[in-house]
């Protein structure tokens, strides 16, 4: 759902309390029911919406662990209302005016949302990713493995067993690796020049004769493939032209309710500041 690419929709985060004790859902057996606090019902779908809301929880933790501490804090929660509740706390003037506030800021937030999901067209997203296609400029990739140590004589030792067949070189870097081998595919901006520059200039399916020298030690590289980098397709990228297009939709809606409004705008001393507004483009 586009929804969830809006930004400015405030989140409700449940504090997991420190030490609360984590038990699996037993409570299925009881007709759904989690928790009754003075004769107030809280249901095992009621924790299961909010874990279901929360993609941070869900990365984090399995609802079985998840249910036991939320559990927790929304007895709590339903604790404090009743206390508020009783103590007449929605009556008081601060109580209002928080409210109030709290609804203008509803408003503007389902306001802005709305909007927003107005500009987020399966178009758009489409002639973004076509001005992706359009400008992406192929390179060089290389998938590669090394062993990393920390002395050229040791390097000098692994590539001579290598040379030799002694070894595979998986179980050499295995062995010797203080670094993890597999570094997958990368275009030469992304390690330090001196690996790069080694790495590039060799040839699918060999290893270096010669220790790479970097700030991290002594490399032995070995090239698995080598290919030209293409744009990923729409799939991969779809959800982040998303979120963009969900904040430039934000300015977008501001600056149109700005060029339509009469907007008076008075400095300190109570002299009129001139509004200027951008020249159409």
């Amino acid at each position: 759902m586009k929804k969830k690419y809006i930004l400015t929709v405030s989140a409700v985060a449940i504090v997991l309390l420190a030490g609360a004790v984590t038990y699996k859902v037993y409570a299925e057996r009881n007709n759904g029911l989690a928790a009754v606090v003075n004769g107030e019902k809280i249901t095992i779908s009621d924790v299961r919406q909010t874990y279901d809301a929360n993609p941070q929880f869900q990365a984090q933790v399995p609802f079985e662990e998840f249910y036991g501490r939320a559990l927790e804090v929304m007895i709590n929660s339903k604790l404090a209302l009743q206390a508020a509740t009783a103590a007449n706390i929605q009556a008081t003037p601060e109580y209002q005016k928080q409210l109030a506030a709290a609804q203008e800021e509803i408003a503007r937030q389902m306001y802005i949302e709305r909007e927003v999901l107005k500009k987020i067209t399966d178009e758009r997203v489409q002639q973004i990713y076509d001005q992706y296609v359009k400008n992406f400029k192929s390179e060089k990739e290389v998938k590669a493995k090394h062993i990393l140590v920390n002395n050229e004589k040791l390097a000098k030792e692994i590539i001579f067993k290598l040379n030799k067949k002694r070894a595979t070189f998986d179980a050499l870097a295995k062995k010797y690796s203080k670094d993890q081998s597999d570094l997958g595919y990368f275009t030469a901006n992304m390690m330090v020049p001196e690996f790069s520059k080694a790495a590039m200039a060799m040839k699918k399916g060999t290893y270096s004769q010669k220790p790479v020298k970097t700030e991290f030690g002594y490399h032995i590289i070995y090239v698995e493939d080598i290919r030209e980098t293409k744009p990923l397709p729409l799939a991969d990228v779809e959800e982040k032209i998303k979120t963009n297009l969900a904040q430039q939709g934000v300015s977008e809606v501001v600056k149109e309710l700005r060029d339509a409004a009469t907007i008076e705008k008075y400095d300190l001393e109570g002299k009129k500041i001139e509004e200027t507004k951008e020249p159409a483009k």
